[in-house]
């Protein structure tokens, strides 16, 4: 699956309402779609790219070796989450962000959808 669709079908998801792939080592967006008037994806992803590099700060400070699987950061109406792909070809780390509307998402079947994508991208 390319980046188009696996953006497609990540935007398929119920409740959502945008969606980022991101390269969060060099912080490039590598496709966004959805967002709206009111959710600039571009800027969620640079924001969320802080994010991910924090965690990993702290987990490498932690001297933890678990690998983060996925960030859940929930809001008044809106559920924000970051799955981390890893691409083991090419050893880059990527992330899927998605924005999900919380009246109309289901996060366990999200989280699910999110793992298929991850599975079939090839990037």
């Amino acid at each position: 699956m390319n980046i188009e669709t696996a953006l497609k079908e990540a935007m398929g998801i119920e409740g959502a309402i945008g969606v980022a792939l991101v390269d969060y080592t060099s912080g490039l967006t590598l496709g966004v779609l959805g967002g709206g008037q009111t959710m600039d994806m571009n800027i969620a992803a640079a924001g969320n790219t802080d994010v991910i590099r924090a965690k990993v700060r702290t987990l490498e400070m932690l001297g933890l070796q678990d690998g983060i699987e996925d960030i859940l950061i929930t809001l008044d109406s809106q559920y924000h989450l970051i799955r981390l792909l890893q691409n083991k070809r090419h050893g880059e780390s990527f992330f899927l962000y998605v924005s999900l509307d919380k009246t109309r998402a289901n996060l366990g079947l999200a989280r699910h959808q999110l793992r298929k994508i991850e599975r079939d991208l090839d990037v």
